[in-house]
């Protein structure tokens, strides 16, 4: 298989190829030949089922940034040897090549505030420097991905039609998701809402989509295949959702979860010092809803697909779903006590 990749890539087929990396959609190789490193990898079409859309917005995205802002430092996609912006092997998939950023690296889980403020600051430089993109230019990779309305629709259905055992088990989670449906309201006056604008978002601002240099001082964001139009609460909620717990969402003891007040002041330092202008005034008074929406729409995916039966994440074991699902509602519950004092961060 290899040979053959490399061989559309003009990489010499006896290079170095090893598995990199700890992602868990697409599978990624480190590619060494002489002196120069890449990163392969083969997207998964179970999840994206049109890998040339990613190609597209990932290349339009490269070539704005080399045109209007040469300095900053982004990993381009290599095209093929027939200048094609991905390969085609039949029977094996899609896969595409990037330059490896040497003297970089990832960080899994978020350790330090200073961490928190560096990957902040570089979502926010991400979409600052592309808000002179044509938006409506980008291709839609997954459709309603951070559609809330669409995910608590989904989420009454399977109330209705689901598992009846899983629906009486979750019995007090849906009574307090079905509470909050103040949330889904704000979503909908937000997408009809000219105050908001449609800029180029990333989708997943987790801390492993960011490059730190050896001193952990952030160099650019990666994995841009959910770069799609959006609104800037996808990304400063999934980093308020994923950054200001010391534990994940797979952490079954809820009682390690708390709400780092400290954190969220770095999240809003670090993506402020790229977005202050950008944003407007009425924008910047829902920073912390977006933390909200982001964790409600979190815990509606993992309960419906628990009361599913879980087709859509799968289950590593029996209530994986179920957990997750609880620990994200203990999660909205502590950003919704907390909300007074992280508005207060944010206004100071």
């Amino acid at each position: 298989m290899f040979k053959t990749i490399l061989n559309e890539f003009g990489i010499e087929p006896n290079t170095s190829v090893k598995p990199f990396g700890s992602g868990l959609i697409n599978n990624t190789w480190l590619i060494s030949e002489n002196d120069n490193e890449f990163i392969l990898q083969r997207i998964n079409q179970n999840v994206f089922k049109d890998p040339f859309a990613i190609a597209t917005n990932i290349h339009m995205v490269c070539d704005h940034l080399k045109n209007q802002h040469p300095g900053y430092l982004f990993p381009c996609p290599r095209k093929t040897v027939a200048g094609d912006n991905m390969a085609f092997i039949e029977n094996e998939g899609y896969f595409r090549m990037f330059p490896f950023i040497k003297n970089s690296h990832t960080i899994d889980v978020v350790n330090s505030s200073s961490q928190a403020y560096e990957a902040a600051k570089q979502f926010g430089r991400f979409t600052n420097l592309l808000s002179g993109f044509p938006v409506d230019k980008l291709k839609i990779t997954l459709p309603d991905f951070h559609n809330l309305p669409l995910r608590y629709s989904q989420f009454k259905t399977a109330i209705k039609e689901g598992n009846k055992e899983r629906v009486k088990q979750s019995a007090t989670m849906i009574g307090f998701l079905e509470d909050q449906q103040e949330i889904v309201s704000i979503s909908k006056q937000i997408n009809n809402s000219p105050a908001f604008k449609k800029r180029v978002t990333h989708h997943d601002a987790k801390i492993n989509n960011v490059l730190f240099d050896d001193s952990n001082k952030g160099l650019c964001v990666v994995d841009l295949d959910t770069v799609m139009p959006g609104y800037f609460i996808s990304d400063f909620g999934d980093m308020m959702r994923t950054y200001l717990s010391p534990v994940s969402e797979e952490e079954k003891d809820i009682s390690k979860i708390e709400i780092r007040e400290e954190y969220f002041k770095a999240i809003a330092d670090g993506y402020l010092s790229e977005m202050e202008k950008e944003l407007t005034t009425v924008e910047k008074r829902y920073l912390v809803y977006a933390g909200k929406f982001m964790v409600f729409m979190q815990a509606l995916r993992f309960l419906t697909d628990y009361l599913n039966n879980d087709n859509y994440y799968g289950s590593k074991y029996e209530g994986q779903n179920f957990i997750r699902a609880k620990n994200q509602v203990y999660l909205l519950k502590k950003i919704i006590e907390k909300e007074k004092l992280l508005q207060e961060i944010v206004n100071t």
